[in-house]
């Protein structure tokens, strides 16, 4: 039998709940100042743990950093794999993605804004490692899912499956800033409307996203 990692060791000496308060609360000052401006000590005063926990617990602010990363991450990573795995076809599987994402980024914003953090030139020294970590096994089933559709002659469209997948993810990440981020929800109301994202807008989003991706794609319905 495996072993316990050294992290999942020091996990166990603090309950469930109070890990999930730590980390969303690091991820929520992460989120909004970034890595170098987020400070331990207000991360600490708001989760109500000392600032000695979190040092022990993770050794310095980067670490800890990377661990809200991994956190946020598996949301994300738990909201695209649940769909995926229904094995829908290639319109239901984007028709599902974006009503998911959607209603995620209602509940989650927080998680949202720290993905839009970690593509910043803020967490330069980290982009290699993250970049591998968030977009590897994704660009991995999207482009699987693609190439799965143009085999059995659904995606019409000739191209590397790997392509139409890095633009595919690229709508959807743009889609999650839009629906969290402030400056990208001021630009959605240039084309929205000043009403900005009420439920009618989102349901039209998604209903027009799918359509373009079907049109993109050359997905005959």
């Amino acid at each position: 039998m495996a072993r316990p990692s050294k992290l999942t060791q020091m996990y166990q000496k603090l309950d469930e709940n109070t890990i999930q308060t730590l980390l969303d609360t690091g991820i929520s000052e992460f989120a909004k100042k970034g890595l170098e401006k987020a400070n331990i000590r207000d991360i600490a005063k708001k989760a109500d743990l000392s600032v000695g926990v979190i040092y022990k617990y993770y050794g310095d602010k980067d670490s800890f950093f990377l661990a809200c990363v991994e956190h946020s991450l598996k949301l994300l990573e738990n909201v695209i794999t649940e769909v995926l795995d229904k094995n829908l076809d290639a319109v239901d599987t984007m028709d599902a993605l974006v009503e998911k994402l959607i209603d995620e980024a209602d509940k989650h914003k927080n998680y949202y804004l720290m993905y839009h953090e970690i593509t910043s030139s803020s967490c330069r020294k980290y982009a290699k490692e993250l970049a591998f970590k968030i977009e590897e096994s994704t660009a991995k089933l999207y482009s699987a899912l693609i190439e799965k559709a143009q085999g059995a002659g659904i995606v019409k469209a000739e191209g590397d499956p790997r392509i139409f997948a890095f633009y595919f993810d690229n709508m959807l990440m743009m889609l999650q800033f839009s629906l969290t981020c402030d400056y990208y929800k001021e630009r959605t109301k240039i084309y929205w409307g000043e009403a900005g994202l009420d439920e009618k807008v989102k349901e039209e989003i998604r209903e027009t996203f799918v359509t373009f991706m079907r049109n993109a794609l050359g997905i005959e319905v």
